[in-house]
């Protein structure tokens, strides 16, 4: 069982994360609108394919005595379009145009980690 007001993943054997599109407007949200939402029956619910490119990051650097290493959190868009704002993973640190792919996380949800050329 999901420990997610809403479903990130199809059940796919290469699952995507899923996404919503307005059916009158054509425009993405992410995540996709519940099922149980009033605004439900005006979108369907698809997935997010393929690549994404980095549109923007910030690497967090946490205080000392949290002992936790510097992360990176980014925007990453993906053809719809969508934007989506997560964890970049897989490189020391992104640069504006890096390709990542979405990935199952349990911590997160999910995390975009790099593809490297």
């Amino acid at each position: 069982m999901s420990t997610q007001p809403y479903e990130l993943w199809n059940s796919d054997s290469q699952p995507a994360l899923l996404a919503s599109r307005d059916k009158v407007t054509g425009e993405w949200t992410f995540p996709a609108v519940p099922a149980d939402s009033p605004l439900a029956s005006r979108h369907t619910t698809v997935p997010v394919a393929g690549v994404g490119t980095v549109y923007s990051f910030t690497v967090i650097h946490p205080a000392p005595k949290a002992g936790l290493p510097p992360y990176a959190l980014g925007y990453v868009d993906f053809e719809g379009p969508v934007r989506i704002f997560g964890r970049l993973v897989g490189k020391d640190r992104p640069e504006i145009g890096d390709r990542y792919v979405p990935r199952p996380d349990e911590t997160f949800g999910y995390v975009f980690h790099a593809i490297h050329d």
